[in-house]
């Protein structure tokens, strides 16, 4: 199965809908299959006196509430629909996460078929109760969790009606961006073994090592933010890859799924027309007259387009030659 890339726009639309439009397009040219935007009610989200967080000062630059902060970056239902309609004529899979109540019954009732719960998300059981409820394909992100939160998350999806074959659970950390030291990728492992679910990355590192090195490792499904611009006013422009970057990515990702093949090992078409002349033959290695002995004297190994392969040798010591053999000439079995 192909691995499953989400372009995460987020909020990185600034709040227009034009520059919305404009990363579908982003994400459909770098190959995504699906881009994933953020649905929320500021006023049920958040207190209006809730500080940003650390990394959502720094990289707007200016000190404001979370409620300021976010009602400026809120879509309204019509942006929704023009946003979902242009993902339909680019063919290009729509998500949204939601953040409250409000946004989950407005994505259902306008139609998006797979769920993705964010990581603050991860304890708050009646959140996960109604996103489990419509036992549609759903991604639980796990970043600020440990495996025994992980674990409280998925029992209580799966007792809410979720089908465990309509889950993925993404390993994270809520660090934007977060320092490679940080990334723990074989805690993705972890949750495999210990889940039995298909796993995979949501990455907030900077540049895009980590997930071609998640998917190398299993990963099946890889999200990534991306912007048009690194430079613009925002909380998340600077941790997300630009969208010439997210096409390397998503390229790469591709070539790495492909190399890991099917695990056999077996001669590939690609390389069996290289046995020939890559492989050693046993030739003479001098004159040898009809009647001879073959010896580690008289004959050897090397590259040639005639005579048996090495694999010969213990066969051939000990036979007598059947004619001559001039220096270099391939050694034939009768």
């Amino acid at each position: 199965m192909s691995v499953f890339i989400i372009a995460e726009a987020g909020v990185n639309h600034n709040g227009d809908l034009q520059s919305a439009l404009r990363l579908i397009d982003a994400a459909v040219e770098a190959g995504a299959n699906a881009v994933k935007f953020q649905t929320f009610n500021t006023q049920a989200l958040v207190s209006k006196s809730v500080k940003q967080a650390d990394y959502q000062a720094q990289n707007t630059g200016k000190q404001k509430s979370q409620y300021e902060l976010l009602k400026s970056l809120e879509l309204s239902e019509q942006d929704h629909r023009v946003i979902i309609q242009h993902c339909l004529n680019s063919d290009i899979e729509f998500m949204s996460t939601a953040f409250d109540d409000e946004s989950i019954r407005l994505l259902h009732q306008l139609g998006m078929a797979r769920w993705k719960i964010p990581s603050g998300e991860l304890l708050s059981v009646p959140y996960l109760r109604k996103i489990a409820a419509y036992n549609q394909p759903t991604i639980l992100s796990t970043g600020m969790g440990s495996l025994e939160e992980v674990q409280f998350s998925v029992n209580t999806l799966l007792k809410a009606g979720l089908e465990a074959s309509n889950l993925t659970v993404l390993h994270a950390n809520t660090a934007y961006p977060t320092p490679y030291e940080d990334v723990n990728l074989n805690a993705m492992q972890t949750l495999e073994k210990v889940l039995n679910l298909p796993v995979g990355l949501s990455d907030h590192s900077l540049g895009i090592e980590v997930p071609i090195a998640a998917v190398a490792m299993g990963a099946q499904m890889i999200e990534k933010h991306f912007t048009l611009d690194k430079s613009w006013p925002g909380p998340d422009h600077k941790a997300s890859l630009n969208p010439s970057e997210l096409k390397t990515m998503v390229t790469a990702i591709r070539h790495v799924e492909q190399a890991l093949g099917h695990g056999e090992k077996t001669v590939s078409a690609s390389e069996s027309m290289n046995i020939a002349v890559a492989r050693k033959r046993i030739v003479a290695a001098r004159p040898i007259p009809k009647n001879t002995v073959f010896s580690e004297e008289n004959i050897t190994l090397k590259r040639s387009d005639s005579g048996v392969f090495a694999t010969e040798w213990d066969q051939v010591i000990g036979q007598k030659s059947t004619r001559d053999y001039q220096e270099d000439e391939g050694i034939e079995l009768d």
